[in-house]
């Protein structure tokens, strides 16, 4: 199994995602590649499997947990630390508490934002 240097980020001005970053050789399209996908479904994941679409999360052995992603040219399995995992997910608690994710939603810019693209 080969080892990919991937990057999990946060950032409260989206807060109800997280993003995945893999490294340009490790992707098919040879360029960067981010996936975002709910930081709940990551969370759940880390103790019982959780979702259905496109991206799935479970615990793997004793210490890992795998995150699969699903495309049309195929799946890809990450398998993370768990207890890194958890860090991480403390450490977006911090930043933006559960349950408190709409007080860090710009409702103003994401409308304007939509209203711009479908012209």
């Amino acid at each position: 199994m080969a080892t990919v240097p991937v990057t999990l980020r946060y950032d409260s001005r989206d807060p109800f995602a997280v993003r995945m970053h893999f490294p340009a050789p490790a992707t098919l399209e040879d360029s960067e590649v981010t996936w975002a996908f709910g930081r709940e479904l990551l969370a759940a994941g880390v103790s019982a499997p959780s979702g259905v679409g496109d991206v799935r999360v479970r615990p793997y052995g004793y210490d890992r947990t795998a995150v699969e992603f699903r495309a049309p040219q195929g799946v890809a399995i990450v398998h993370l630390r768990t207890g890194e995992l958890r860090r991480f997910l403390r450490r977006a608690q911090g930043a933006v508490p559960w349950g408190r994710e709409y007080q860090y939603l710009n409702l103003d810019q994401g409308l304007s934002e939509l209203l711009r693209n479908g012209r």
